[in-house]
């Protein structure tokens, strides 16, 4: 008897932590559904709350105002650009960074990573870092959004943590077999780290996808300018016409109606590559997420 209700008692604990599980799934991921149906919804229908499951009035004014402007290719070429290459050079510049750092045998490790945590608290500001880029020649180039942004301290962190539990056995037989740390980090080291490379790549990837402050202040060319630069520009835009627009009859009624398609069509537009991106490198997210927490 006391078997079957500690079987009940299972049954029903794993029934309500089932019926958690779908309420905050769903708490957390209508916002987004929501911001997809509004953007193909009647923006009156939306305002007034008649939209909430399902799409009504369905309209796909708000995309073809957005792929209309020609700009909104040069701009997903350029953050595509911006975004690989500048997850290339942190992956090149934060992986062996974060190995030579792990080993003990690097006395001058423990200053350099001081140093680095230093600048986790403390920066120049603004104007002198704009001052020291300028100076470099980077400003109007696309080099700005990759060189002087190559290292994440805290990503840092995570692969140098990573690394140190590796076990030292694994070198100790590479070098008995002539290995230096050179081919011991190409060829043992990074083979199994798959999901640290995963994870900080995603960090790097979409921190670089969204970036849009660096364009904001140093770089003036439109040919330059990444996407979310862009889609600012055309949400402003927008804005400006409906506010103007506002009392101004059948412009101003368009204009209204319209805003909103729009402007959750600019959310769509910019986040939509990630999503699709993400599903691909979740089996290495899960394990990697926690590789540089604390064991305990």
């Amino acid at each position: 008897m006391s078997l079957l209700s500690k079987n009940g008692n299972e049954i029903i604990f794993r029934l309500i932590l089932f019926v958690l599980c779908v309420l905050i799934f769903l708490i957390i991921a209508y916002p987004l559904y929501f911001i997809i149906i509004a953007s193909v919804s009647d923006s009156t229908l939306v305002s007034t709350g008649h939209v909430l499951f399902l799409p009504k009035g369905i309209s796909f004014f708000g995309y073809q105002e957005i792929f209309k402007d020609a700009r909104i290719w040069v701009g997903y070429r350029n953050t595509l650009v911006y975004t690989f290459l500048g997850t290339f050079v942190n992956l090149l510049f934060t992986l062996p960074a974060a190995y030579v750092l792990s080993r003990k045998e690097f006395m001058a490790r423990r200053a350099l990573m001081l140093i680095f945590v230093i600048t986790l608290f403390f920066n120049g500001g603004l104007i002198p870092t704009y001052l020291l880029i300028k100076s470099l020649h980077l400003t109007n180039t696309m080099w700005v959004f990759i060189l002087p942004f190559s290292v994440n301290v805290f990503n840092l962190i995570i692969a140098r943590t990573f690394f140190e539990t590796l076990p030292s056995e694994l070198y100790e037989a590479a070098a008995m077999d002539g290995c230096s740390h050179f081919k011991y980090f190409i060829q043992v080291a990074m083979p199994l780290s798959k999901a640290l490379i995963s994870v900080i790549g995603l960090y790097y990837l979409v921190a670089h996808w969204n970036d849009f402050f660096t364009a904001l202040i140093y770089i003036r060319k439109n040919e330059l300018q990444p996407l979310q630069i862009i889609l600012r520009d055309i949400l402003l835009s927008n804005q400006v016409f409906a506010n103007g627009a506002g009392v101004g009859g059948d412009a101003g009624g368009y204009a209204q109606k319209y805003a909103d398609q729009i402007k959750y069509g600019v959310i769509i537009v910019s986040t939509l590559p990630i999503l699709i991106l993400y599903p691909f490198i979740q089996k290495y997210f899960e394990k990697g997420v926690l590789i540089g927490s604390i064991k305990g």
